[in-house]
């Protein structure tokens, strides 16, 4: 680790809003919690994963319970059966996937667009949560009840105090051009070394160094996409270890890729607050920025600060995702979205070391 701080996975946030006394319940928010731990159920995590996959459209996604079972959403006695036969438990849904994908279909036609405002499916509840930030008032609030009233029973409002917004800075891991972000994970493309970032950093940063005084060169953004996703490439100067700082003086190890699960326990690295832990509370996730929309978003209750963006999202040794943005603070709480490492590095063609 010596020489090398900005070049293990770190920590830069994007986003920074005043917490209200009271967090909002979010997606997949009202199951009880257990308690904060590094390694999260990755075998439980991924069981669930790959079972609603296979189910395809007749889900609406799977999730960790609060004892980590891994369970499945179904419609019928034969998906149960099948859900049964591989290990996972089942739950017959209350609200269809097809009621479900027609009401993420029409907020996207009615907000997008709309700064402070997203929404995601809780498989838990059969539900699609929208939230508004603090920033929502008057006509937009209209607008959005509105459009959750003309929805019913599928979408479920809640209120997220603060405000949603992307804000690199902060943090000591990756400089450039004024602007300061973090690194997220170490990977490779066609055998040579490249490391992840976000993308709304990726934009504005062409030359990347460890220092602010740009003595120490890390490497050049050679791709970014920001809004829509939030993911940058950043072709090194030297290969590092494939690990996240855990700001103790040790690292985690990163061995894989996965996608996140509802209701998997997690961990943040960042430069700014350190190693914080929480919740996925869902996934493909929509959140409106200012800056722009964002979509397939992983959301949590993980808290961060600015001076953590760009950073690693991870349950164990599994890489998970790259923090994009949220509302609140490491006092009193907040809400934090990630962008998938999976979509990262199959639009990158990139691997882990």
């Amino acid at each position: 680790m010596a020489g090398a701080a900005a070049l293990i996975a770190g920590s830069l946030y994007a986003v920074h809003g005043g917490q209200g006394p009271q967090a909002a319940k979010l997606a997949g928010a009202d199951r009880p919690r257990t308690g904060p731990a590094r390694a999260g159920s990755g075998d439980s995590a991924a069981l669930a994963a790959r079972v609603a996959g296979r189910l395809g459209d007749r889900t609406a996604g799977g999730y960790l319970d609060a004892a980590g079972r891994p369970v499945v959403t179904v419609t019928g006695a034969a998906d149960a059966a099948m859900v049964r036969s591989a290990g996972a438990v089942p739950k017959t849904m209350r609200t269809s996937p097809r009621t479900l994908h027609r009401a993420t279909a029409a907020l996207r036609r009615t907000m997008a667009g709309t700064p402070g405002t997203g929404w995601a499916v809780d498989p838990a509840t059969s539900q699609v949560v929208m939230w508004t930030d603090g920033s929502v008032t008057g006509p937009r609030m209209a607008a959005a009840r509105r459009a959750a009233a003309g929805l019913g029973a599928a979408v479920r409002m809640v209120r997220v105090p603060g405000r949603l917004r992307t804000l690199a800075l902060g943090g000591d891991a990756i400089f450039g051009g004024g602007a300061r972000c973090s690194l997220g994970f170490n990977v490779q493309r066609a055998g040579r070394p490249f490391f992840l970032t976000a993308g709304h950093c990726g934009n504005i940063v062409q030359d990347w160094t460890a220092d602010q005084e740009g003595a120490q060169a890390l490497g050049t953004t050679v791709q970014s996409d920001f809004p829509g996703n939030d993911f940058a490439l950043v072709q090194e100067t030297a290969g590092a270890q494939s690990a996240v700082d855990l700001h103790d003086g040790t690292a985690q190890p990163i061995t894989k890729a996965a996608d996140a699960v509802v209701g998997q326990r997690v961990a943040r690295s960042g430069s700014t607050t350190g190693v914080h832990t929480g919740r996925v509370t869902a996934v493909g996730a929509t959140v409106n920025f200012p800056e722009g929309t964002v979509t397939g978003m992983i959301q949590t209750t993980v808290c961060a600060e600015p001076g953590d963006s760009g950073g690693p999202l991870f349950s164990g040794s599994t890489a998970l995702g790259l923090t994009s943005g949220g509302s609140g603070d490491c006092r009193t709480g907040g809400v934090t979205f990630f962008q998938p490492v999976t979509e990262a590095l199959q639009a990158f063609g990139a691997q882990l070391p």
